[in-house]
């Protein structure tokens, strides 16, 4: 039975219930002394405090509105399983708020509103120490769980825009709206490299690629931190998921990573040490074990490479749940105690999510288990990330800044733009695409009138918020020559009467737009076919999906299919049959705008695919940086071939290469190469192309992938005009790992690769010799 929680806002956060003197009551001490350094503050602050009190900085608990929500949709029994909701069995509102006044809560997540921040900070104001709290919250692209909040393309999006300005600025925007509404840690950028296209979280990834990801990362957590984050203004990052999720054995989130150290330290390393290099203050552990080993209990991970290789000066949280599944799940530890043990002895500085976590660092440090300096170790860091955040010294927010941040004009724009340089097109057969305003359009499908463009780690947004590609089309085209069926919203529930209408409709039309895809809503259990803990065993479209693309194909008129999805979607049939493809991605606030305007020529396409589209699931591992030996043989029942590669897209722009060079032909210790080439927009339209650098290994030591990433730049072409574009290469960017695992650049020749994609057809080569 569950233990009930009454939580309306009378009563939740009633303080004059509790009576306790705080000890900064009576006096001003060292650590209150703003004049003094973040650093002194902290020592002296360390110094005052108890075991219990610092065992509190430890543990992060859910927010009380959001427990109230739990409890109406979960039982004690699946309180386990649930990786998004959570609340406390046994513990009720008044036994929370006196763990706070207690100083035995330091941190909160899902706290979504300025109210209940500035409440849960006013009891910690009281405690003995007068501790403020550290709100962090998923705002993984734009602040996103909050009502009202900006909603910008997801990573997988932003990624496809190969615009790190963007991503930068974007992250900016986000801290503000954060801070506005009493958040001070987004848990991200999620850094993962991406090897299944399965695994539900492709979303909020970067893609495949190491370079790619290391770029977009390091450019979210300057735009979030700026710097050491100290302001009213920023928030500081989690580079997570430490390490591999996005390889797990079977697509599934948490389950096991089994790869060589030299694959670690090649692919899935660098952008977690790029992380470190940019200053980001805290890691988030990996649900999934890493060669045997949970990585929330992995020293290797946590210690040797994170703190005493890298040199983190940060600290580690923990993900939902996941201290203690290395007893429950992973079978490494015998008990909760031990498990703390195992995680907090292996680098691990703060719980997220649980109870019983500072009852067992007590318990832990009472039978000399534990010592009181490692704890130092963790809640140092912890006070160092709230006094540099201001919060000592203003742990409130103005309640009025969040109705004049969210959604802010300038933010709206910064979303429709990187929306707009988000989206690719895939397939334009016969230069169907742009549309004009006098064809008669028909659009359908699931995706069409749908607030699926929010992808995952979003909750419901008003209406006026959210334009869909409907909304976008007839927008544009107020003429009336845009016709909508409305199918219903739900992917998995297309019926025959539906594809039967929309057959019936499409012949009135002189083209059609379907917009099908995935169902990314964390809101809606129900229908929900992507997003975190939703993978798929299959890569094709759900349902009847590709049975009412079919039927409406069937009709003779051209078909323009919109692709709305957290994942690659493979679906053989659309590239060789519908005449246009449109991979929109998960375009944010104003996707179905973006849209719009890309299918009639109001905005140029320019993005490029972040991931490789496999054939078929069966093709998987699909990605372009594969070994020499990867297709030596070919399969016998499919092409052995990717639907699309990394890299790739289209444009209604017509660009050509040529006059590649190189200003040394062999470069020795120190030295650099410069790589140009020119590119010449051979059309009438203006548009963007995405010039990318790659380099080969002619022979090495240890087998490297065919081509590796180094290099990209967006040049802006009017018509028929020519850009030179420029690349430094230097002997770090040809190095790797050799037999010794040691980190080298070998003397010999280097294929330096320049176009439009990573397929061998789109590439330009020159060589470059190292001494």
């Amino acid at each position: 039975m569950k233990t009930k929680i009454t939580l309306s806002l009378l009563t939740a956060f009633a303080l004059t219930s509790i009576a306790i003197t705080p000890l900064h009551a009576k006096s001003k001490l060292p650590y209150q002394d703003a004049s003094l350094s973040a650093e002194q503050r902290v020592n002296d602050l360390i110094s005052r405090m108890t075991v219990a009190e610092k065992a509190g900085q430890m543990s992060q608990f859910v927010g009380l509105k959001h427990i109230a929500e739990a409890e109406k949709q979960l039982t004690a029994e699946q309180l386990n399983n649930s990786d998004a909701h959570g609340f406390y069995p046994g513990l009720n509102n008044d036994d929370l708020k006196q763990m706070i006044v207690d100083g035995e809560i330091g941190s909160f997540l899902h706290v979504v509103d300025a109210e209940e921040a500035n409440a849960l900070q006013k009891l910690a104001m009281q405690s003995r120490l007068g501790i403020p709290l550290i709100v962090g919250i998923d705002a993984i692209h734009g602040n996103a769980l909050v009502n009202g909040a900006t909603v910008y393309p997801s990573p997988i999006s932003a990624a496809s825009s190969f615009n790190t300005d963007l991503v930068r600025k974007a992250s900016v925007e986000t801290a503000k709206e954060m801070r506005a509404n009493g958040a001070h840690w987004t848990f991200t950028p999620n850094i993962d490299i991406v090897r299944d296209p399965r695994w539900g979280r492709v979303g909020e990834t970067f893609g495949e690629d190491t370079y790619l990801v290391t770029e977009m990362g390091v450019a979210t957590i300057e735009g979030f931190q700026q710097g050491d984050f100290t302001g009213t203004e920023k928030v500081i990052a989690n580079a997570k998921h430490f390490v591999g999720g996005g390889d797990s054995i079977n697509g599934l989130n948490i389950a096991p990573l089994d790869v060589s150290e030299r694959t670690l330290r090649q692919d899935y390393f660098p952008p977690f040490k790029a992380a470190v290099d940019a200053g980001v203050f805290t890691f988030m552990a990996a649900h999934n074990e890493v060669n045997g080993q949970p990585s929330h209990g992995s020293k290797f991970l946590l210690n040797d490479v994170l703190r005493e290789e890298w040199k983190f000066p940060g600290f580690v949280v923990s993900d939902w749940l996941d201290v203690d599944r290395l007893h429950t799940l992973h079978r490494v530890a015998e008990n909760h105690n031990d498990a703390v043990k195992l995680s907090v002895d292996a680098g691990m500085d703060m719980n997220m999510h649980g109870p019983q976590f500072s009852k067992a660092i007590l318990q832990l440090v009472k039978e000399g288990r534990l010592t009181e300096q490692r704890l130092d170790a963790s809640v140092k860091p912890i006070l160092m990330a709230k006094f540099r955040l201001g919060l000592f010294d203003q742990p409130l927010v103005d309640e009025t800044l969040a109705e004049k941040l969210n959604f802010h004009p300038e933010h709206q724009k910064t979303a429709l733009t990187m929306a707009r340089q988000s989206i690719v097109l895939l397939k334009n057969e016969e230069k169907i695409l742009p549309l004009n305003h006098k064809q008669k359009i028909f659009i359908t499908g699931p995706n069409a009138n749908a607030h699926t463009t929010l992808g995952d780690w979003s909750l419901p947004q008003p209406e006026d918020n959210v334009i869909t590609v409907v909304e976008g089309l007839q927008k544009l085209n107020s003429s009336g020559s845009v016709k909508y069926l409305d199918i219903g919203n739900q992917v998995k529930q297309i019926s025959d009467e539906d594809i039967a209408k929309a057959t019936e409709q499409a012949k009135d039309a002189d083209i059609s737009v379907v917009v099908v895809g995935e169902n990314p809503l964390r809101f809606d259990n129900a229908g929900k076919t992507s997003g975190e803990n939703v993978a798929r065993a299959e890569l094709d479209l759900y349902g009847k999906q590709l049975d009412l693309i079919k039927a409406i194909h069937s009709v003779g008129k051209p078909v323009v299919v919109v692709l709305i999805n957290g994942r690659p979607i493979s679906e053989p049939w659309l590239s060789e049959n519908v005449e246009a493809i449109v991979e929109a991605w998960e375009p944010g606030s104003f996707g179905g705008q973006a849209v719009a305007e890309v299918l009639y020529g109001e905005v140029n396409p320019s993005a490029k695919m972040p991931i490789s589209v496999p054939y078929s699931e069966g093709h998987i591992q699909s990605v372009y940086n594969h070994k020499p030996s990867t297709y030596f043989k070919r399969y016998v029942d499919l092409p052995t071939k990717n639907l699309y590669e990394f890299g790739f897209g289209l444009s209604y722009s017509s660009f050509e290469y040529s006059d590649l060079s190189i200003d040394k032909s062999t470069i020795s210790g120190q030295e650099q190469a410069v790589v140009s080439i020119n590119v010449t927009n051979n059309s009438d339209v203006a548009g963007d192309e995405i010039v990318q650098l790659y380099i080969n290994d002619e022979f090495s030591e240890v087998t490297r992938a065919v081509k590796e990433l180094r290099g990209f730049e967006r040049v802006s072409l009017k018509p028929s005009e020519t850009k030179q574009v420029s690349f430094v290469v230097n002997q770090e960017m040809l190095a790797y790992y050799n037999l010794d695992m040691q980190w080298v650049t070998e003397a010999g020749g280097f294929n330096i690769l320049v176009g439009s994609s990573s397929r061998d057809a789109d590439l330009q080569s020159i060589r470059l010799q190292v001494k």
